[in-house]
């Protein structure tokens, strides 16, 4: 019998998620999603660098569907002709206390079978890349930059055409398991609709806890939201850099720091910070809204994650409010960057999923039933990781069901 499926998300993994099951097993597979247009959230709004897989534990789903995605994703953007650019990436160590750190990511990245790479000393970063400054650096020479959203339009068609239908504009309302089906209820254009399916699977990313709290599962791991800010420079310093720079990971900070990273468009961009964002889809500097606010401040794992992390907050405000001190911390990396034509880019915000403990889930998180399927954390690297994710979430839907 034809399965009906309904996939809840139009960002890049649920658009991976619904075509794989469309093309590759008896469903019929419904893709639903409240805006107007596939990847409207995090996968439009993202540097679009595909990672390698340095940072990952070794032999956690991060660091597996990293490598795996890398893969299927090199393959899919030439079967369709996708900007993609291996231009590498740099992890700079500006001191000898963050030289030290960088052992320790080079191992991570040879567990994870990181195709070349290598320390290098001052000299051999000079080489790789002549406008950064730095004592020692990691080399990734296949990370790339790739256009996200292109990539999901792409992944929209093959559903389309594989008979899959993509309902844009429906905001899932509603989700209940009746026993002989799941009811998933929508509103379009201010009108409730609905339908029943066998098999729900749920990519909702900055709405991932709300969606799961529809079927009676915990809300925690809860999402707050971090926003990420970027500042765009004219097209003439795209030649300041042969690929990314990036800072090496500080201990002490849940958060990476501003970086330099060409886009696929030929423009360069600074950035990202992390902030707390006073909204789960505020992409410009738009009032609070209150229904999220008042989830993180009501949410006791926030408290506990900022008492712990009060100088990161602190580092964080520096370039939230100034932009002098956001595009300065770039400049400590590529000190010959022109910064004074630098515009404010497309804000992103990270569905970040945090324990009531306060500590950040780190790696991807499935869960659900037999009838639906709960993606609830899928940070950096999801969308490199994507259509890796997309076999694991159906294979595991397979697999629940198979045990009923």
């Amino acid at each position: 019998m034809t399965l009906r499926v309904a996939v809840i998300g139009g960002g890049i993994i649920g658009t991976a998620v619904a075509r794989l099951l469309a093309r590759e097993h008896d469903a019929t597979v419904t893709l639903l999603d409240k805006e107007g247009h596939l990847a409207g959230h995090q996968t439009g709004h993202n540097s679009g660098v595909v990672h390698a897989g340095l940072y990952y534990e070794p032999g956690s789903m991060k660091a597996t569907l990293c490598r795996r995605g890398v893969g299927l994703l090199r393959e899919f953007v030439d079967e369709h002709d996708i900007a993609y650019d291996e231009c590498g990436k740099v992890v700079v160590a500006l001191d000898e206390v963050q030289a030290g750190r960088l052992d320790a990511l080079h191992a991570r990245a040879v567990a994870n079978g990181v195709p070349g790479a290598r320390l290098v000393d001052r000299d051999g970063l000079h080489d790789i890349e002549p406008g950064a400054t730095g004592v020692r650096a990691l080399h990734s020479p296949t990370t790339a930059i790739v256009d996200y959203p292109a990539v999901t339009r792409a992944l929209g068609a093959q559903l389309t055409d594989a008979g899959g239908e993509v309902r844009l504009g429906h905001e899932v309302t509603g989700i209940a398991d009746r026993g002989t089906g799941v009811c998933v209820e929508t509103m379009a254009k201010g009108a409730s609709d609905g339908g029943e399916y066998d098999l729900v699977i749920a990519c909702g990313g900055l709405q991932s806890d709300r969606l799961a709290a529809m079927v009676g599962e915990s809300r925690s791991p809860r999402i707050v939201p971090f926003y990420g800010d970027y500042f765009v420079l004219p097209r003439e310093q795209r030649a300041a850099v042969r690929g990314m720079v990036y800072p090496v990971p500080d201990p002490r900070y849940p958060f990476l720091g501003v970086h330099v990273t060409p886009r696929v468009d030929g423009v360069l961009t600074l950035g990202p910070n992390a902030f707390l964002s006073l909204g789960r889809e505020s992409y410009g500097r738009r009032a609070p809204v209150p229904a999220d606010v008042l989830d993180v401040v009501g949410f006791s794992g926030f408290w506990r994650f900022a008492a712990a992390n009060l100088p990161a907050a602190v580092r964080e405000s520096r370039t939230a409010l100034s932009s002098r001190q956001f595009v300065a911390e770039a400049r400590k990396y590529v000190p010959g960057l022109d910064t004074s034509g630098a515009v404010r880019g497309t804000r992103g915000v990270r569905a970040q999923a945090m324990g009531e403990d306060g500590r950040l889930v780190d790696d991807f998180v499935i869960t659900g039933t037999d009838r639906v399927v709960l993606v609830r954390n899928a940070p950096s690297p999801g969308a490199t990781s994507a259509l890796a994710i997309a076999e694991h979430v159906v294979a595991e839907a397979m697999a629940r069901r198979s045990r009923r």
